[in-house]
């Protein structure tokens, strides 16, 4: 078995949009809708903080309108989201989603910056290309 050493940057989405603590609920349900994504960062002063899904929106989205008002991407973020290095091998990033039971995870650059969000669809692109020999 060949032993491939992919840093998960090459298929990790750069420059995510992303979203702050203060945000309704129907500003990041526009954002994802307008943008196609279901995971959205969730920024406070700089530093990503959370991690708000649509699943977590469809959860808020049942509430009547006079509750759903008071809830912002603070109040339904997963705080403190699973991170890894743009260096982290692939294979590596996938056990820790699997691990931590992830839809997404936040990619730092190897300086601590956001480079940007990988995704379960991101890590199907890369399985697409192994299987199809494109990496080798």
């Amino acid at each position: 078995m060949i032993k491939l050493n992919i840093p998960v940057e090459e298929f990790t989405t750069p420059n995510p949009v992303i979203a702050t603590v203060d945000m309704t609920v129907e500003v990041l349900q526009e954002r994802m809708k307008r943008h196609g994504i279901r995971h959205l960062p969730i920024v406070h002063v700089g530093k990503v903080v959370g991690v708000v899904s649509e699943r977590d929106l469809k959860v808020v989205m049942g509430l009547d309108e006079a509750h759903r008002q008071q809830v912002s991407a603070g109040d339904i973020m997963a705080q403190n989201p699973v991170s890894v290095a743009a260096s982290t091998p692939l294979d590596e990033v996938a056990f820790t989603m699997v691990e931590h039971k992830v839809g997404s995870l936040i990619v730092n650059e190897d300086d601590g910056g956001l480079l940007g969000i990988f995704t379960v669809t991101d890590a199907l692109n890369a399985l697409m290309e192994v299987v199809r020999g494109e990496l080798l």
